[in-house]
């Protein structure tokens, strides 16, 4: 149960995060990188939440 909490934790946080980037006035090649950087984060925390790293 703990795991399933932490998963959809992990899942709206990155999806708000992914949101928030999306409004920000910057470059839209600083928005991808940024949107890159934050996936790269989120799949990490997931994986670690299921235990696989």
């Amino acid at each position: 149960m703990t795991a399933a909490i932490s998963i959809l934790f992990t899942v709206l946080f990155v999806a708000v995060v992914l949101y928030l980037v999306q409004k920000l006035p910057i470059d839209s090649t600083m928005k991808q990188m940024a949107q890159i950087v934050i996936l790269i984060i989120g799949v990490v925390s997931l994986l670690n939440s299921l235990g696989v790293i």
